[in-house]
């Protein structure tokens, strides 16, 4: 039995490699079809109604219990890293491991019903801060890829003082400090957690964690202890980082067991057993009835962080004007509408980070509270929407952004440009400019006829598809004479007329 510890780490490790070297790639070298690896993940998954991985994950859990937890959520993995520097340490100190505690039952099941309330009602608040891989792809993102990026950038300073510039410098543009330190508190919550309680996340808090522990209850195969053999020794129940063995009574706790095997290589009796251990048995009562006034006040809690996620972002972020340029957030193109994306997606940071141009960016309080960490597009100088690129909508792993070919990429009309003239150059200095219509790759902004001579721009709305390609040149400061308005529901731009071709016969040189 032993040897199924070693099988369980090789998986975990060729699951969580791949995902890891994915989602950190700062140079673009590895294949986008990698991101397929993403798409086995529970809530991707669910929230794209992958029909076939849905049906073989719950299958795995049926039968082997919350192989997925140890094996494929990368979360949990990086949780295992963390205990492992631990006990390290802690054998150096000569301290007892872990030992068994009590199941949370009414916390953990409390948020997962509370996450599937939300969820149901139309937000995906909860879901996009407790999804594991979620969480896990921020911590790459906001944390361990501005890292990387630093190193990177001081190896090719050093190189390049030296004239070798094989490696080159890469900006980093999307550091938002709310993404950031709602990043920060959970990576610093979880790997405490981890630290001293093992997978205390995985079997408190997180919501996929819970919801496959109640599958796990009826696996076929299970971790078990046999009672003949056993002297009490506990060391099943210090090896265990789920804390779910109680060496004293003999039991384990089936919907926290993380299918790590630890305990079976410990066990110098062999009276740890993995085996076929299938009973009909009925899923015990998730909520005490007799806490009635504790649940009462989740529910209550429930409907007001409900309440709250369903703030309108224009509520949230005032009126607009001149000054702030305040509007409807931009969704990245393939987003439909902004209910089905912020249901959708979970903030996983990975069309931000594959973005070749860096426009898009983790929102704050764009969408609301419930779309913190979901991603928006925020234009800049040289910073648009490119229009031969549809690498978001390619790697979403939810389905928040539908995967579209590149010709229909192009007229996916995500928002449209609105001229104002008072900002304009060419109004208020009355000097040429037209760099906003040099920019336009549907010439939806052109320029007319405006006074002495001089052109300023005019916008075509219906064949303007919000790349913000006017909004990052536009030479107006310190706010843009031009910018993008966000679509609250994406349409289809008309198709732009094509240029008139100049066929002049030269027969001469021309001079």
């Amino acid at each position: 039995m032993k040897y199924l510890k070693n099988i369980r780490v090789a998986l975990a490790i060729l699951f969580f490699l791949p995902i890891f070297l994915y989602l950190i790639d700062f140079t673009g070298k590895l294949p986008v079809q990698m991101h397929a690896l993403l798409k086995i993940q529970w809530i991707p998954a669910l929230l794209s109604l992958n029909l076939i991985i849905i049906a073989l994950l719950v299958v795995i859990s049926l039968l082997f219990g919350r192989i997925y937890c140890s094996t494929i959520c990368p979360l949990g993995i990086f949780q295992d890293i963390a205990a492992r520097k631990s006990r390290f340490f802690s054998k150096k100190k000569k301290k007892l491991r872990y030992k068994y505690q009590k199941p949370q039952n009414i916390l953990r099941y409390s948020i997962l019903a509370l996450t599937v309330l939300i969820f149901v009602i139309g937000s995906s608040f909860l879901v996009v801060q407790l999804d594991p891989y979620s969480i896990f792809g921020r911590i790459v993102s906001q944390l361990l890829r501005p890292l990387g990026l630093f190193a990177n950038n001081g190896v090719a300073a050093i190189l390049s003082s030296m004239g070798n510039y094989s490696v080159f410098k890469v900006e980093q543009l999307t550091f938002v400090p709310v993404a950031f330190g709602i990043t920060l508190f959970f990576f610093v919550l979880i790997s405490l957690m981890a630290w001293f309680h093992g997978r205390l996340y995985c079997n408190t808090v997180c919501p996929v964690g819970t919801s496959l522990g109640l599958l796990s209850k009826l696996s076929v195969f299970r971790i078990a202890i046999s009672e003949s053999s056993c002297n009490q020794c506990g060391a099943c129940e210090k090896s265990c980082k789920s804390q779910c063995i109680d060496s004293k009574a003999m039991t384990v706790d089936q919907s926290r067991c993380v299918s790590c095997y630890n305990c079976l290589t410990v066990c110098k009796k062999s009276s740890m057993n993995y085996q076929f251990g299938y009973k009909k048995q009925k899923i015990e009562v998730l909520l005490d009835p007799s806490n009635v006034s504790r649940r009462t006040f989740l529910l209550t809690s429930g409907a007001v962080i409900s309440t709250l996620a369903f703030a309108n972002a224009k509520t949230l972020t005032g009126k607009k004007d001149d000054a702030t340029l305040t509007r409807t957030p931009i969704m990245p193109p393939g987003a439909s509408s902004i209910e089905h994306f912020n249901t959708k997606c979970t903030g996983c940071q990975l069309c931000i980070d594959k973005c070749p141009m860096q426009v898009l960016k983790p929102a704050a309080l764009q969408y609301g509270i419930s779309g913190i960490m979901q991603p928006h597009l925020n234009f800049s100088t040289h910073i648009f929407c490119s229009y031969d690129c549809n690498i978001c909508s390619s790697v979403c792993p939810t389905g928040a952004l539908k995967e579209m070919p590149i010709e229909e990429k192009k007229l996916v009309q995500i928002g449209i440009a609105k001229f104002r003239k008072d900002k304009c150059i060419v109004a208020v200095e009355e000097t040429d400019c037209g760099a906003c219509s040099e920019h336009c790759p549907t010439q939806a902004v052109h320029m007319i006829p405006h006074k002495n001579g001089l052109t300023i721009p005019e916008v075509t709305e219906n064949i303007c598809i919000g790349c913000g390609g006017c909004e990052s040149i536009c030479p107006a400061r310190p706010y843009p004479a031009i910018y993008v308005e966000g679509n609250k529901t994406q349409i289809l731009a008309k198709k732009p007329a094509e240029a008139v071709k100049f066929e002049k016969k030269i027969d001469d040189f021309g001079f």
